[in-house]
């Protein structure tokens, strides 16, 4: 209770005893003086001097004022020494309890707000098993259509592709037996009918579904052997690998083997564009030099290039010849006989450099050749002029407006790179990858897809003949800059995106 009501009700007791004090007692006495009253106690006490007064108690139940004091049961009076009379009047504690209402609705508001987040997570994972519901329901239809579905694989198709391969084995047998010797091309189909096996001995124990992926390796080995069963009749001559170094005593290219990667070239990956390979000299076949000719990371000018005398000072980058030019002109570069050529920076124009004094000894117009990526290689810019080097000298593959963009061989002098001789090809620049020449018959080659080159086209210039091929190359990274093909190794040394791939070749033992 407040302690302004504990005064007055204290107040008016007081009050009701002291009138009837004066009922009983006749005059008047003096008002009462109040000499303590704590503010906010339980208890209030409160004094006043009578003389009527002497050493009584009150217990709130005397005189007129009976009616107010039975309001108050815990009341005791009292008179001390000096007359003062004295009361105390004890109150139950009935103060409402405001600071655990405010802490009951703090709680409450917490609780609310937890109870909402939990709500709203409900309500999330009510969504996602709708979802997943969903999902379901379509994995259920889709295998229960993969269930109904007549195409199934068992013992017995392992069993009949395994009849297929011996088959095949006895075939490849045979037709060895019928070229009297070894043969490159047979040999390789017998390595991959063993591969076949081992696969197939493989997939009995996985996945039965792959047997569509063996049944199609199997249609394509089948084809082989039996273009090989039919050339066996018009007695195709024997593959030999290595005819001797310079000639070209050979039916020409049948097959190339998988690269072999010499390193990054000098300047980096960054250098992405560019020619390498090994000086040929009539004179000196053994004794060729290697060069590295990057180009700058525009694609298109030849300024830096490295000589090296042997292939382990370029393996260590030691000992070699660095030098520099200002005028080279896209990957076309080639080396014959301890020259340069290059195609002259924003022209028609071709040069030979001296390797040994780093100047141009000649230059020449190439007649109405295109430049300036008219007519240039798939995939490879500013390679409109391409040198090549074979048994028979130097030759240029480019294109002209009169060729409508087809492939231009030219013979050139390579001391004064005048023209002694140019074919005409059915075959469009543009379409293929690169091309290189071997005992005077051009190779063009197209990319297949970002790991595989193939050989697809010839030109024979000592017969006039062209005609598709076939021949798969590997290789390491997307784009091929430049081929460069040296008669004394048999080795095709090919820019690959910075790298510097080598290859060997395979030729027919006899020409045809």
């Amino acid at each position: 209770m407040r302690p302004g009501l504990s005064f007055l009700l204290a107040l008016l007791f007081f009050l009701g005893q002291a009138a009837g004090h004066l009922g009983d007692a006749g005059p008047p006495t003096p008002s009462p003086s109040f000499s303590t009253f704590p503010g906010i106690d339980s208890s209030s006490s409160f004094s006043s001097s009578s003389s009527s007064m002497s050493g009584s108690s009150y217990n709130g139940s005397s005189g007129s004022g009976g009616s107010v004091s039975q309001l108050f049961s815990n009341v005791t009076g009292s008179v001390d020494d000096r007359g003062t009379c004295q009361c105390s009047v004890f109150l139950p504690d009935t103060t409402f309890p405001v600071d655990r209402v405010e802490r009951l609705e703090f709680t409450a508001h917490v609780l609310s707000q937890k109870f909402e987040k939990e709500l709203s997570k409900v309500k999330e994972y009510v969504k996602l098993i709708s979802v997943y519901e969903k999902k379901l329901l379509n994995l259920t239809v889709r295998i229960e259509i993969m269930e109904k579905d007549t195409i199934s694989y068992t013992e017995l198709d392992f069993e009949l592709i395994k009849v297929e391969v011996k088959e095949m084995a006895k075939l490849v047998v045979q037709l060895k037996e019928s070229f009297g010797g070894s043969s490159e091309i047979v040999d390789q189909l017998e390595v991959e009918i063993r591969n076949i096996t081992l696969l197939v001995e493989k997939l009995e124990t996985l996945d039965k579904n792959n047997v569509l992926a063996i049944r199609r390796e199997i249609v394509a080995l089948k084809t082989k052997l039996k273009e090989c069963e039919a050339s066996k009749g018009q007695n195709t001559p024997v593959v030999h690998p290595t005819p001797t170094p310079g000639s070209c005593d050979h039916g020409g290219v049948v097959n190339i083997s998988k690269p072999s990667v010499v390193q990054l070239n000098w300047r980096g990956f960054s250098y992405q564009y560019g020619a390498w390979g090994r000086d040929y000299s009539p004179q000196h076949p053994d004794k060729g030099l290697y060069w590295v000719a990057p180009l700058n990371t525009d694609g298109r000018l030849l300024e830096y290039y490295r000589l090296y005398n042997t292939l382990d000072d370029l393996l260590l980058y030691v000992n070699a010849r660095e030098l520099r030019i200002t005028y080279g002109q896209g990957s076309g570069t080639a080396v014959y006989n301890n020259n340069m050529y290059v195609n002259m920076y924003d022209t028609r124009n071709i040069a030979r450099v001296n390797l040994t004094t780093n100047t141009i000894a000649v230059t020449q117009t190439l007649p109405n050749a295109a430049y300036n990526n008219r007519f240039s290689y798939a995939n490879v810019a500013w390679q409109d002029i391409d040198f090549a080097v074979d048994e028979n000298g130097l030759w240029v593959i480019y294109s002209t407006e009169a060729s409508t963009g087809n492939i231009v061989i030219s013979k050139l002098n390579d001391t004064t790179l005048q023209v002694l001789n140019t074919w005409y090809t059915k075959q469009y620049k543009p379409s293929a990858s690169n091309a290189f020449m071997v005992c005077g018959v051009l190779y063009a080659t197209r990319t297949l897809n970002t790991r595989t080159e193939e050989i697809f086209y010839y030109y024979d210039t000592n017969t006039g003949k062209e005609g598709k091929l076939g021949i798969v190359v590997h290789k390491m990274q997307e784009k091929v800059q430049s081929i460069n093909y040296n008669p004394f190794d048999r080795k095709l040394y090919v820019y690959n995106d910075g790298y510097l791939l080598n290859y060997d070749l395979f030729f027919l033992q006899n020409p045809q």
